[in-house]
């Protein structure tokens, strides 16, 4: 995906972070405009409103639809903001753009259904708007750049992925775990695509979107999408992460922008130590893979299995516990050693053979 274009618009500051801000759902003419109102005031170009919104259980508030289409339009003529809406159908894209809707982005439920994604792409075919995809609820890079695949394909060059976190049954402060990894892997995979941050989806709480909008901006993301409400504790959708507008303003204000471009001769220093503690780790994880083969051999001649699961997880704890005192993440911890125990296993399967 080399050909590539900007996602930025004509008049808008091509500075990261390049922000989209609005409410979680487009509730009433009077809050799309005051919302509207309030974020331009406070420099913001482009504006977000969920028209149409998917919800897991039949009965919750699904949007106004179509409706709120004449409403973005006020929008745009009143305060010169673009506009951008989510999509999930056909219908919905034709109606977007023959609405005059600036920016679509697609969520993350759509994303992770490839015929869903295929029938957008190709309503899409032909045209020229800005699109974004969220990544899928599950952990899963292949799915996600298999929808971002899905738009270049039908055309769509101005094209970037919105980080939103993923859905874990592990017990965490956010309500989707960010994973930061994965969109970092996509980076790597996909160099030339922009990547926004949703801070409000992944953290849930408005008080955890300057925190994580801060650690985006630290990973190097381009952008970001934040819900912002003129009156969030009063929304008609997802009211506990949405933000007023001038805290929105506020913590963009504060937010630190790396300078990407700025290589320092210590820093330099800094990975080659880096490097150098990697070939040692990888020395030493040679040399434990190595004692697992002789265990598998001994395991061999005396007849006995390989996994012994008591052991396994006594080992678990008590890293995971030396990790947290040494100033790691316990759940980190805890995944490095089940990939190395994975690796011992298929050492001692090749032994007893």
């Amino acid at each position: 995906m080399n050909d590539l274009q900007p996602i930025a618009l004509p008049g808008i500051d091509p500075r990261r972070p390049l922000v989209i801000a609005g409410p979680c759902s487009a509730e009433t003419e009077e809050q799309v405009l005051d919302t509207a109102r309030a974020l331009a005031a406070e420099g913001i170009r482009i504006y977000r409103a969920g028209l149409w919104k998917p919800r897991t259980k039949p009965g919750g508030f699904e949007g106004v639809g179509t409706a709120g289409i004449p409403w973005m339009q006020r929008v745009k003529r009143e305060t010169g903001m673009y506009t951008a809406t989510e999509v999930a159908t056909r219908d919905h894209v034709v109606a977007a753009l023959k609405g005059g809707i600036d920016v679509l982005w697609i969520g993350a439920r759509t994303a992770a259904n490839p015929f869903a994604m295929q029938e957008i792409a190709d309503a899409l075919r032909g045209q020229d708007v800005p699109v974004l995809v969220k990544n899928p609820v599950s952990p899963d890079l292949e799915l996600w750049i298999g929808a971002i695949e899905r738009i270049h394909n039908a055309g769509i060059r101005r094209l970037a992925a919105i980080h939103r976190g993923f859905t874990s049954i592990d017990k965490s402060i956010y309500r989707n775990h960010p994973m930061w990894a994965i969109p970092i892997e996509l980076h790597r995979r996909l160099p030339s695509l922009p990547i926004f941050c949703d801070p409000s989806h992944i953290g849930g709480k408005r008080e955890l979107i300057a925190p994580l909008s801060q650690q985006a901006m630290d990973l190097g993301f381009d952008g970001l999408i934040v819900e912002s409400h003129c009156s969030p504790d009063c929304a008609w959708s997802d009211k506990a992460q949405q933000v007023t507008p001038d805290v929105l303003a506020y913590i963009i204000r504060n937010l630190v922008i790396r300078d990407e471009t700025i290589t320092t001769e210590s820093l330099n220093e800094l990975r080659d130590k880096i490097d150098k503690l990697d070939d040692q780790l990888l020395e030493l994880l040679a040399r434990r893979m190595r004692v697992s083969r002789d265990i598998g051999q001994y395991k061999k001649e005396h007849n006995m299995p390989v996994l012994q699961a008591q052991r396994y997880e006594e080992l678990l704890d008590k890293r995971a516990r030396q990790a947290v005192q040494m100033g790691m993440d316990r759940e980190f911890m805890r995944s490095v050693l089940q990939a190395i125990h994975e690796e011992s296993v298929r050492q001692q399967m090749e032994v007893l053979g």
